[in-house]
């Protein structure tokens, strides 16, 4: 089952139209999170994010989307899929409604959240093999939009061809200046020592939630340092480690990058201290 605006139908249930503005023009932005046995991990961290996007795109937030009223329709749309037991991925998307070219014929918005099963309740390292590449073909703009998670990823969707094409887990992103930004789904982090470097928001680097919480745990430890700063490609095989953050994954570690091989002792110490961030979110 999905749910649209409110309403749950059946996943096949054809409920959008060639005039959708996702469709058409990427005119639309998304969240996805964790639900663990009915507990939306950092939810409010979501919830206000997507707020700030829908403003800065100038669509119309409406009175009835307040962080109570979403939180309860993803529930109930978790529930009718019989997912409140377990762990889930859950997608919310929302598109500014049908009409105009370029300029909306209204602001108002639609919403759609879609629910699938995960297979661990928990934030787990994966040390499967986990290559990565360059991709050179096109860059990340760095601005404010670059930061915005929205429907217009035809750079990551490319990438992600690349990747496949090549044999590679994934690959990272660089801005106009050359810069290592992200990978194509989640953010960048570089570990020498006790140093951990992530790029800064104005470099174009997604606003990611997880990215966040990573920074959050990294600038309270007694033990490592953080750094905002600019990623030089040339950093890389230099690193001690590499690792990726998103919602879905937590912490992914890269395994190599061109002849470098990484470990991921710093990525197994932090995904510990992120699962208990996560808890926290369940008794809070």
């Amino acid at each position: 089952m999905i749910n649209f605006n409110g309403t749950l139908f059946p996943r096949d249930k054809e409920l959008l139209t060639a005039n959708n503005r996702g469709l058409k023009f990427g005119d639309a932005l998304f969240e996805t999170l964790r639900c663990v046995n009915g507990t939306l991990f950092f939810w409010e961290d979501h919830y206000f994010r997507l707020m700030a996007s829908m403003r800065i795109l100038r669509m119309e937030i409406p009175m009835s989307f307040t962080l109570e009223y979403l939180e309860e329709e993803i529930k109930k749309t978790i529930a009718a899929n019989d997912l409140e037991s377990g762990a889930a991925r859950v997608r919310l998307t929302v598109f500014r409604n049908g009409g105009g070219l370029y300029t909306p014929a209204t602001n108002e918005v639609s919403f759609v959240i879609e629910t699938s099963a995960l297979e661990s309740p928990f934030y787990l390292v994966n040390e499967s093999p986990y290559e990565v590449e360059l991709f050179k073909d096109f860059y990340v703009n760095k601005d404010m939009l670059s930061n915005l998670k929205t429907t217009n990823k035809a750079l990551h969707v490319v990438a992600s061809v690349f990747a496949k094409e090549n044999g590679y887990a994934n690959c990272l992103l660089v801005n106009t200046e050359k810069q290592v930004v992200e990978a194509i789904n989640g953010n960048l982090f570089v570990v020498n020592g006790k140093q951990i470097k992530t790029a800064p928001l104005s470099d174009g680097c997604l606003d990611g939630i997880i990215r966040k919480k990573v920074m959050e745990i990294i600038a309270s430890s007694e033990e490592l340092e953080l750094l905002e700063a600019s990623i030089s490609p040339f950093e890389l095989q230099k690193a001690d480690e590499l690792f990726i953050t998103n919602s879905i994954q937590g912490i992914q570690p890269i395994t190599k990058y061109r002849k470098k091989e990484f470990g991921c002792e710093v990525a197994k110490s932090l995904v510990g201290k992120l699962n208990a961030k996560a808890r926290l979110t369940q008794t809070s």
